[in-house]
């Protein structure tokens, strides 16, 4: 049978395979930009049938209808990966749950932990070869592909060819049925707005940087501005490896700084798991030799990325308290985002000969009652994640400085957090550094 005839015998409409469901059933959308939109509506027609249907997803960015039809959260329980705005709001309607990852593991998850019954995702329109691309979303899809009953492809136009890498597509041999998707426009992300206080923060890591080195970021101002301001310094030959790639490696790469030729691995090339960003960034992917897509339990392997020298790691945090400990993820109990592969790239940062890993946050916020609030706490808000463990923090940065927890004792780390909080808080900070016993007598106030 030719791939045009195996490609017509296992089309089907979005309707058709949203009957295949049963209740009870677990559904693992694609990740991120990739979770179905055809079949998704489908499935929100068939509310009234189910019961008790389990979707997974990480970092939505399409709204449900499947999801969205149900208030109640009798017919669809939502369970995520990792919250996006999206998520957060699904959570506090009652019936959407986060899944606790580190996102290295996610792949064994799924095969080992994880039913499956059915893995619906979209991909790039079928090659001449037979493969169908997953473009922007690699993550943890082979192991839905090894694992799950039924698997369904459905077709976006819209979706760039990514090279690899491996894992980045998946062969009509292994295809259970296709549906061609109403191809819609991938979602997109603009650049987070940048503010003073980002500006501030990353220019302090940008003077801790240097030519040759291999650059991940994480999402949010911060990150973007020091992308920026990368792309209008003087640096040059730096390298890529992360978790998600975003509008601010378009930046360096065009800006003649990226071009990864002092990479052990993946040499001349931007190695990631997903993608989300805007337009640009997805016609930057399309067919480009310089990106490769991995799973994800490549790309966050701490002996991985630890292998590449003078790996730089920058990343967020919701606050971080007097012992070096990061949350990263949530407020209180409130999950924010999620664990991701913050904790991964920390220790890989470590791992690497002249890796710095980089945890950037403003030193205060406003309540929602408009008063001021510390970011550098003496103990993590109670409830709060442990995204990165105090042994494994290295740089702490705020606008008013930058600390290396490495090495340093708990009272070495109280006065040097202390030190590059709002000085507002400090005197504070230090009485509870006292009552707790991290503070030495000698300490400068």
């Amino acid at each position: 049978m030719s791939l045009q005839d195996q490609y017509r015998s296992k089309r089907i409409t979005a309707r058709e395979a949203a009957r295949m469901v049963k209740s009870g059933d677990w559904i693992e959308y694609g990740f991120c930009l990739a979770a179905p939109r055809a079949f998704d509506a489908a499935l929100a027609e068939r509310c009234d049938d189910l019961t008790d249907v389990h979707i997974r997803a990480g970092v939505s960015v399409y709204p449900s209808l499947a999801f969205e039809s149900d208030p109640t959260g009798e017919r669809f329980t939502w369970n995520s990966w990792h919250f996006s705005g999206l998520d957060r709001r699904y959570a506090s309607q009652g019936s959407a749950f986060y899944i606790p990852m580190r996102f290295r593991e996610l792949p064994r998850y799924v095969l080992e932990n994880q039913p499956t019954d059915v893995f619906v995702t979209q991909a790039a329109p079928m090659d001449r070869y037979g493969f169908f691309n997953f473009g922007v979303s690699n993550s943890h899809h082979y192991g839905l592909i090894a694992r799950a009953k039924k698997i369904i492809i459905e077709v976006n136009e819209h979706f760039p060819r990514v090279h690899g890498g491996h894992g980045h597509g998946i062969h009509i041999d292994q295809v259970d049925h296709i549906i061609e998707g109403d191809n819609l426009p991938l979602a997109e992300l603009p650049p987070a707005s940048v503010s003073d206080v980002d500006k501030a923060i990353a220019t302090q890591v940008l003077a801790k940087m240097h030519d040759g080195d291999c650059v991940q970021l994480g999402i949010g101002g911060m990150p973007n501005a020091l992308g920026r301001m990368i792309a209008e310094s003087d640096l040059k030959d730096l390298g890529g490896h992360t978790e998600m790639i975003a509008d601010s490696f378009v930046d360096m790469f065009q800006a003649g700084r990226m071009n990864g030729l002092r990479k052990a691995i993946d040499r001349g090339r931007i190695a990631f798991t997903f993608a989300l960003g805007t337009k640009r960034l997805y016609d930057f992917l399309d067919e480009n030799p310089f990106v490769a897509s991995y799973p994800v339990d490549y790309t966050n392997a701490t002996e991985v990325a630890g292998s590449i020298d003078n790996l730089v790691t920058i990343n967020n945090a919701v606050e971080v308290d007097l012992f070096g400990q990061v949350c990263a993820e949530s407020s209180g109990t409130r999950q924010i985002s999620g664990t991701g592969g913050q904790l991964d790239f920390v220790i890989a940062a470590y791992r690497s000969k002249g890796g710095r890993s980089f945890i950037c946050l403003s030193s205060t916020y406003r309540d929602k009652a408009g008063n001021i609030k510390s970011r550098i706490l003496p103990t993590i808000t109670p409830g709060g994640i442990i995204t990165d463990t105090r042994a494994t923090t290295m740089y702490v940065v705020t606008e008013y400085g930058m600390f290396n927890c490495k090495g340093q004792s708990t009272w070495q780390r109280a006065e040097g957090l202390i030190g590059i909080a709002h000085p507002q808080f400090r005197e504070e900070l230090i009485s509870k550094a006292e009552a707790m016993g991290i503070w030495r007598r000698s300490n400068k106030r």
